[in-house]
C-alpha cells in the first residue's frame, strides 16, 4: 500500500511539473497583450515608484524556500537562469548571479518586476506577476535575496 501512495505522489508531481511548463509556455506566446492592460499596469507602477518606498526586509528561511518553490523553476536552484522551464521560454530567464545587469536596477524596479510581472515593466512577458501570491514584505525579501545572489548593490 505504501508503494502505491509513493507512486501516486511521484505521478502527481510529474503532472504538476508538466502543467507548470504548459502554463509558462502559453504565457510566453508571441502574441502581445492588449495595450490597455499594459498602460494600466505601467500607470500603477509609476505611482508606486513615485512613493519611493525603501523597505529593508531580511532574507529568511521562508524566503529561500519560496525562491526554490516559485522562482527556481525558471531562474534555477542557484539563480543561474537554468531552471527546468528555462529551455521552453522564448526569453531566457535572468541569471540572478550576474551583477552586470542587476546593478543597473533599483530595488524598486526589481520589486515591480516581481509584483507586476515582466511585461508590465517592459521586460520579458514570461515573467509572471506575483502580486496575488506574495505579500509586499515577501517581495522585498526576495529582492534582497536576489541582491545576495548577485553580490551587488542597488543604484
Amino acid at each position: 500500500m505504501k508503494k502505491i501512495s509513493l507512486l501516486e505522489s511521484v505521478i502527481k508531481g510529474i503532472q504538476i511539473s508538466i502543467l507548470s511548463v504548459f502554463v509558462v509556455v502559453l504565457g510566453c506566446s508571441s502574441e502581445s497583450t492588449p495595450r490597455q492592460v499594459e498602460t494600466t499596469k505601467i500607470d500603477t507602477i509609476e505611482s508606486i515608484d513615485s512613493q519611493s518606498v525603501e523597505t529593508v526586509i531580511s532574507v529568511t528561511e521562508e524566503t529561500l524556500q519560496l525562491y526554490q518553490r516559485y522562482c527556481a523553476q525558471c531562474h534555477g536552484v542557484k539563480g543561474h537562469g537554468d531552471g527546468i522551464n528555462a529551455l521552453y521560454l522564448v526569453v531566457p530567464p535572468r541569471d540572478h548571479t550576474k551583477s552586470d545587469y542587476l546593478e543597473t536596477r533599483t530595488d524598486q524596479q526589481l520589486f515591480n518586476a516581481i509584483k507586476f510581472g515582466g511585461l508590465a515593466v517592459g521586460r520579458a512577458p514570461c515573467m509572471p506577476a506575483w502580486e496575488h501570491t506574495f505579500e509586499d514584505k515577501m517581495i522585498h525579501s526576495l529582492v534582497n535575496y536576489i541582491r545576495e545572489l548577485c553580490n551587488c548593490k542597488t543604484l
